[in-house]
């Protein structure tokens, strides 16, 4: 038995055996659609669909390796908890953007349908696992979906932020100093164009051999840039919205049309941090908890969807929702019904490149989860050339993605969580998955359904979301010894990363002192201050730096080896004992 099959047995129940006897196309697809077996299968659906409770034990269902034979409703169901769970995660940063750039609400309606068909397409060739020249693939062959960057809306903001600030983007300034953004669709377009020259630079890094990329970005690295992403998002949307929105009311002015949040003239509208926005929120968030504690496994990997139905809800029974972003919504939409000046704004090509740089290094951690939970061999030739496939995907996936109107799309990790608990890994299911977002990108009700989402629903689900991108990063810290010199590494990256996310304007003003720079030196000098404005950035060079540059701790290395001879005369001793009991 080879070591693809070995590895999707199952102690509880065994795996699927497949077909000894291949059919051809059509007799496959016939017996699928006119056999009880073909719709159905062996699959206990009660396991799948009925609420649990937190002390009970139930038998799980067999395991789907990525190529089993997989009954229809299964492969859509479990395509639709894929799609499900990744929404959350498509919709937030197109609603996120639209809010900082001031967009009217077709075009942030678009802005998420955009997102959501472009996760489809793209996720389709992550899915596949086509052979290139010279051993080289695209696509990793796995259950491995796409989705927005959380790194690039991290950044993002940043960038607008400079934008705003050097006249780029209209605003305006009141007498009582409360700053007004003007609506800016062009920094958005320069924002697609930078990610689009900037990311060739994920796609030279695929063809680099996948140990040397993982030798440059160990566990301390990647652990540092993904916690802070999580937690500097926490910060400058989750925690904000939750309040009642991050549009500018948060500063509570006395005057203009933030006084009240999201606007004073919003249903409902009341001062950031009433208690009646803290409690719609906590309300989805503990949605999610109790979904979490009692739901079936179906709806725990779709919780942050019913954290958002359940707010939504009672939001719309009080008055919250404003209904004209829905009504005024395209039945049907597609890519490119609204269109962007693509632009290349200069500033923003230093941190957009690293923000490939954290993309390619999120992929590697991504695409090592999904084989394991895929019970696929984490070593290797086959398994190297997943990375480098799915990496290469990923920077191609950038560049279409600008070509989409979206973002740049990168390998997303909320479908490990479905695999591990409905135990299927299967890609049919991943196909289903994405034929699920495009249609739900398609009907632009949906997209103007989610644009109505009141902010403090919205922040609810959001903290909690932005969170779980933190435990993540601490998760993969969690594999670092912690020598003297690790800890080191991370105290000083974490000086600036923490130091950036509680005083956010502690380097505005470092080049105010310069006078008349040209036009080229304060693109430099904007370059930098986005650099050093965002956590994760700033805290990732330092880790990458220090980490190459400071020699390993020698006592320490000779203490592991001390500790490996140890063990060895340890287990010598004891099978000396074992032979002389025999005697």
């Amino acid at each position: 038995m080879s070591r693809a099959s070995a590895s999707s047995v199952t102690k509880e129940q065994p795996s699927p055996a497949a077909n000894p006897n291949p059919r051809s196309v059509f007799g496959i697809v016939r017996h699928k659609v006119t056999t009880k077996h073909g719709w159905l299968g062996d699959y206990d659906y009660r396991w799948l669909c009925l609420p649990s409770l937190p002390t009970a034990r139930r038998k799980q269902p067999p395991f789907y390796g990525i190529d089993d034979e997989l009954p229809l409703v299964l492969a859509m169901t479990s395509g639709l908890q894929h799609a499900l769970a990744m929404l959350a995660g498509l919709i937030t940063p197109p609603i996120i953007f639209a809010s900082s750039l001031m967009l009217d609400p077709a075009t942030s309606s678009y802005m998420i349908s955009a997102s959501l068909i472009g996760s489809g397409i793209l996720s389709l060739v992550q899915l596949s696992r086509t052979k290139l020249w010279g051993g080289y693939y695209l696509g990793t062959g796995l259950l491995s979906v796409v989705g927005t960057s959380f790194a690039t809306l991290s950044t993002a903001n940043a960038i607008f932020n400079v934008m705003y600030a050097n006249g780029t983007c209209p605003s305006t300034t009141a007498t009582d100093g409360t700053i007004t953004r003007g609506p800016c669709p062009d920094a958005y377009g320069m924002l697609l164009g930078t990610s689009l020259i900037c990311a060739f630079l994920e796609i030279g890094l695929s063809f680099l051999p996948p140990r040397l990329l993982q030798r440059i970005f160990p566990p301390m690295v990647t652990g540092t840039v993904i916690l802070l992403i999580g937690a500097s998002l926490v910060g400058s949307s989750g925690i904000l919205d939750w309040g009642g929105g991050s549009n500018g009311c948060q500063a509570r002015p006395t005057s203009g049309i933030y006084q009240l949040c999201p606007t004073v003239g919003s249903p409902h509208a009341l001062p950031w941090g009433s208690p009646q926005f803290i409690g719609l929120g906590f309300l989805s968030f503990v949605s999610i908890i109790l979904t979490e504690l009692f739901g079936s496994p179906f709806l725990k990997n779709a919780s942050i969807i019913v954290g958002l139905a359940v707010g939504c809800i009672v939001a719309g029974a009080a008055g919250y929702i404003d209904g004209s972003t829905i009504t005024s919504a395209p039945t049907i939409t597609f890519l490119w019904v609204h269109r962007f000046k693509i632009n290349v704004y200069p500033p923003a090509i230093l941190p957009m490149l690293a923000v490939y740089v954290s993309m390619a290094m999120e992929a590697i951690g991504d695409i090592t989860a999904s084989a394991e939970v895929s019970r696929i061999p984490v070593e290797g030739k086959d398994f190297d050339s997943r990375i480098q496939g799915g990496v290469l995907s990923d920077g191609i996936g950038g560049f279409l993605s600008a070509l989409f109107t979206v973002t740049p799309l990168s390998v997303f990790a909320q479908n490990n969580g479905v695999i591990s608990v409905t135990r299927c890994a299967n890609r049919t299911a991943g196909r289903w998955c994405c034929a699920f977002l495009i249609i739900f990108g398609c009907l632009g009700k949906v997209s103007g359904f989610f644009l109505a989402i009141p902010n403090p629903v919205l922040g609810g689900v959001t903290t909690f979301l932005f969170a779980s991108v933190a435990v993540s990063g601490l998760r993969v810290l969690s594999y670092v010894k912690f020598t003297r010199r690790d800890r080191f590494i991370l105290a000083a990256a974490l000086s600036f990363g923490v130091g950036d996310l509680l005083v956010p304007d502690i380097f505005t003003y470092l080049f105010d002192g310069v006078k008349n720079p040209s036009k080229g030196l304060q693109g430099l000098f904007e370059s930098i201050t986005i650099m050093l404005s965002t956590p994760f950035l700033v805290s990732g060079i330092v880790v990458l730096v220090l980490n190459l540059i400071l020699p390993q701790d020698m006592d320490m290395l000779q203490q592991d080896e001390d500790k490996e001879d140890v063990e060895v005369a340890q287990d010598l001793e004891i099978q000396v004992l074992d032979q002389e009991r025999r005697m």
